[in-house]
């Protein structure tokens, strides 16, 4: 199981499942994340938080923790 967190610069992914409880798995989805969307990885900070990613054609900052929800391949 890979998340979206351990992704490099660069690199782009398919999401394969989102964990987490409802209200913060539902607002993941809000943002375009939902199984099956591909997710290109610009961006990551430093320190690994935030991570900026592209997703259905814009761009987004997702939280470490938020990155670790989203299981990619």
């Amino acid at each position: 199981m890979k998340t979206l967190r351990e992704v490099s610069c660069g690199e782009t992914v398919t999401v394969k499942k989102l964990s987490g409880d409802g209200p913060v798995k539902r607002r993941i989805m809000d943002m375009g994340i939902t199984k099956g969307v591909g997710i290109y990885v610009r961006k990551v900070a430093p320190l690994g938080d935030p991570v900026e990613v592209t997703v259905r054609g814009y761009e987004l900052s997702l939280r470490k923790a938020d990155a670790e929800m989203i299981e990619v391949e």
